[in-house]
């Protein structure tokens, strides 16, 4: 009987061993978590390096953002700004390697 389990991608893969980072917003408290979820788990099966910490995930999303889309919540701000500081962090690790 022929297995139908998941394989690793053959071939080039441009995820191989690269460092990201995972952020969403979504009007509802619990939307981005769900999909950030699902997203670990293909780049888990890519060999990507995700940022682990902080989780940005900007629950009541219409709240944090104004009406030109521009991010204007301190806290979200600074949870992002923290994000962005730690994937710099873990790409300076990755390329040392």
């Amino acid at each position: 009987m022929r297995s139908t389990g998941c394989r690793a991608p053959t071939g080039d893969n441009a995820w191989d061993g690269k460092a990201v980072a995972i952020m969403g917003a979504s009007p509802s408290m619990l939307g981005t978590a769900r999909c950030q979820y699902h997203l670990r788990q293909s780049f888990l099966f890519l060999n990507v390096i995700v940022v682990t910490r902080p989780e940005v995930m900007l629950g009541s999303a219409v709240e944090r953002f104004d009406a030109d889309l521009k991010l204007v919540d301190p806290k979200s701000r600074e949870m992002v700004s923290r994000l962005v500081e730690a994937l710099a962090t873990l790409a300076r690790k990755v390329a040392a390697a």
